[in-house]
């Protein structure tokens, strides 16, 4: 099965300019493609991870990939999705952004065999700052029709509100990157979002028209990526599923995935992991007949998970996942304990010896002694996974995973942080 073939099974392909040029060309030799991220975050989240997702498949399948880093786009930002112009930031701000976001592509990229691989990264700073306006105007500019410009998507739905110079020209600074590596890199396939049709398209005329009408260059854009309540993927209560284990924790990564719904399950893995047609098969008919078991869904978060932070990360998220499930928390190291509960309710505690019913309501855990002391008589508290049920129970700073944090759960599933401080 050819890679195209593939992603079609996937539902990974949204538009080709010319399907069966691709196809042909992709049986005859490994290619040159790329795919570019503007950086104007820190990090990607999720939702920029989809195209790359299809680049690392054209890898694995013996292709030469080429990630674009936007330093010069994005020193200006480019019109999708929006009604409004980017803020503009500054050019520092712009190049440790660009920093950070190669560092993530090494880290997805360079895994295994990277010497026949051909990956590289590049950044448009390189050549677009380069360009000076007069240059801008007669080498590049007169190859762009008006008419044309305005019909793309992109533009044509900010014309009601408005678009700049700045905005409005992306479309001839995108399509020069795409000249431009297929000048030195030999890219002929440029990968991008649904939204990135009319960029894409932009830089295949504009090749042509520089470099010849029978140029072999193609683009492919993915499908908007919808769940199937029909919502937009990846976002979540708590805002965007980062990628840096700063922002989204492993833990939270690995939870986010692992709680999908049913429905979604067999799309995600097709398209975000490395599974087999036959193994996602079969894990399509473990959501059939014991969806109870959510084989599928653990299944997912581990392959996403390890593809993104590594097997180290991927055992932590498991532990913290199973401690949290069994109450069994005395086993968590501090950093796992300040993965698994960073969303959790916190408090804080002098770094003293106290009565633990005393002690619970100190913390807010409880209102009342006589409450507190209800609970520890029932043997609805726990301390670091072990239950207490003496009233006059002491709790030291001794009683600290690593002399700093208790866990308190009162109760099958309220759980409280506790923090002593110095």
């Amino acid at each position: 099965m050819s890679i195209l073939d593939d992603l079609t099974w996937r539902g990974a392909i949204n538009q080709q300019t010319n399907a069966q040029g691709l196809e042909e060309l992709v049986n005859k030799k490994a290619i040159g493609l790329y795919c570019g991220v503007d950086p104007t975050g820190d990090s990607m989240h999720i939702g920029h991870l989809i195209p790359f997702m299809i680049l690392k498949r054209f890898q694995l399948a013996g292709h030469k990939p080429v990630v674009l880093i936007g330093g010069g786009t994005g020193s200006i930002g480019d019109p999708s999705g929006r009604n409004s112009e980017r803020t503009l930031q500054t050019m520092d701000v712009v190049k440790e952004n660009a920093r950070k976001l190669a560092d993530q592509m090494n880290r997805l990229f360079l895994k295994g065999d990277v010497q026949a691989s051909g990956f590289r990264i590049v950044n448009n700073y390189d050549w677009l700052s380069q360009i000076s306006l007069l240059d801008f105007l007669r080498d590049y500019g007169k190859h762009f029709n008006i008419n044309n410009m305005l019909a793309k998507d992109v533009v044509a739905s900010r014309l009601e509100v408005g678009i700049s110079f700045t905005e409005f020209s992306y479309q001839i600074l995108q399509s020069i990157d795409f000249a431009h590596l297929y000048k030195e890199y030999d890219v002929q396939l440029q990968i991008g979002g649904a939204d990135q049709w009319g960029n894409i398209t932009a830089g295949l005329d504009f090749i042509r028209r520089t470099e010849g009408h029978e140029t072999e260059v193609y683009g492919l854009t993915i499908p908007l990526m919808l769940k199937s309540d029909g919502t937009k993927f990846g976002k979540t209560a708590g805002g965007a599923v980062w990628l840096d284990p700063e922002k989204t924790t492993p833990f939270e990564f690995y939870q986010f995935w692992l709680n999908q719904q049913d429905g979604d399950v067999v799309k995600f893995l097709k398209y975000f992991t490395f599974l087999s047609h036959e193994e996602i098969d079969a894990l399509a008919v473990e959501i059939e007949t014991q969806p109870h078991l959510r084989v599928a869904h653990k299944r997912l978060a581990e392959e996403v998970t390890r593809f993104v932070h590594g097997q180290e990360a991927l055992d932590e998220a498991i532990r913290i996942t199973e401690a949290l499930f069994t109450g069994e928390v005395g086993s968590l190291t501090v950093h796992e304990i300040e993965q698994g509960f960073r969303n959790m309710p916190q408090a804080s505690a002098a770094r003293e010896e106290a009565n633990l019913a005393v002690w619970l309501v100190d913390t807010g855990i409880v209102k009342s002694r006589r409450e507190a002391r209800e609970f520890i008589s029932n043997g609805a508290i726990t301390l670091n996974g072990t239950k207490v049920t003496d009233v006059e129970a002491v709790i030291t700073p001794q009683d600290a995973i690593g002399g700093k944090y208790v866990v308190v759960r009162r109760g099958k599933k309220n759980y409280t942080l506790v923090t002593f401080q110095d």
